[in-house]
């Protein structure tokens, strides 16, 4: 006989439509790689970048981490607007940063970043900016790692709904940070935390990306656990899905298409990244019935990282990667 968690957490999958099962590793590719479509300022090359977003004007927003994968000692401006062409509109963001990471774009064009190391007195906050880049909000307290209401320890990611609650998901990797994901209303006030190191429903271990679907529900990249978990905004678990890989990076459209980036995943045992079976790619499918029906796979699988860790998709179904080994922003563009 099943125990009581056990039955509550399969009535929890069965309600939401679709059970976890394993990640299709083949399956339909209408895509063609783009490369070398952004372009940076001041003719500078790439450096490591995992965050990239579409604003509601269509632009495309990332971040360059300051031609390296650390910008604490650069006077480069990390953050970056793009036009469709890939023509660099605008840029700003130096001096904040030491390792900037999740990003997101919220209803009103504002630009959120969080920088998920700390060095100095720099490091373990969110911020908020305009579209033109006046800093308008920050949450934590410069350098300083904790867990509690008003800091954090390597902040991953960044989400706001649509009433402006705004979540953060804390706790970069295994033994580093904390594990949990931190509620706030829109002026940036403390309102629940929820989460705990572990691998049973509402534990974490390293939740990397955050998404939110058209009826509100969180979607948490659980990435050491090689799976997502969703919840509602209070923080109730409603499921778990392992089908789309090792998640890096998650962006879900206005039609609740899901796309999640797999850069990490490895058969070496005991290697960090093992995720047995399972080929590193973009998975795109259904938020809603969590089907897979498109795989962009890894053309150069090597290292500890690679192809795309940040992922979103544009209004004409375009997906953009954000890579941290290959040191690039490609395009996928629709066939």
């Amino acid at each position: 006989m099943l125990n009581r968690p056990t039955l509550l957490l399969l009535t929890a999958l069965s309600a939401f439509g679709q059970t976890s099962y394993a990640p299709p590793n083949e399956g339909p590719n209408p895509y063609t790689t783009v490369r070398d479509w952004a372009q940076l300022p001041d003719g500078r090359k790439w450096g490591s970048t995992a965050g990239v977003d579409i604003a509601p004007n269509g632009h495309i927003w990332a971040y360059d981490r300051c031609a390296a994968n650390n910008c604490a000692d650069s006077k480069l401006d990390p953050i970056l607007e793009f036009d469709p062409s890939g023509k660099v509109l605008n840029h700003f963001g130096a001096g904040l940063f030491v390792q900037p990471h999740g990003m997101f774009v919220d209803k009103d064009g504002n630009v959120w970043v969080t920088d998920a190391l700390g060095q100095g007195n720099k490091g373990h906050q969110v911020f908020k900016f305009s579209p033109q880049g006046k800093l308008l909000m920050t949450l934590g307290k410069a350098g300083v790692a904790g867990n509690g209401p008003d800091t954090f320890n390597q902040p991953t990611d960044v989400v706001v709904a649509a009433n402006g609650d705004i979540f953060v998901s804390s706790g970069h990797s295994p033994g580093y940070g904390d594990a949990r994901i931190v509620k706030f209303n829109k002026e940036g006030k403390f309102l629940k935390q929820w989460g705990s190191a572990g691998s049973g429903p509402g534990q974490f271990v390293g939740p990397h990306c955050l998404a939110m679907d058209s009826k509100g529900r969180l979607f948490v990249g659980d990435r050491t656990n090689n799976r997502i978990q969703i919840f509602t905004q209070d923080g109730k678990f409603v499921a778990e899905w392992k089908q789309f890989g090792r998640p890096s990076g998650m962006f879900i459209d206005k039609h609740d298409v899901l796309y999640v980036s797999d850069s990490e995943s490895t058969d070496k045992e005991g290697a960090y990244g093992f995720d047995p079976g399972v080929h590193r790619g973009i998975r795109i499918g259904s938020a809603k019935t969590g089907k897979v029906t498109a795989f962009i796979p890894d053309p150069d699988p090597k290292g500890s990282t690679s192809t795309a860790e940040g992922v979103a998709a544009d209004a004409q179904g375009n997906v953009y990667g954000a890579e941290v080994g290959p040191k690039d922003l490609k395009k996928y563009a629709k066939k």
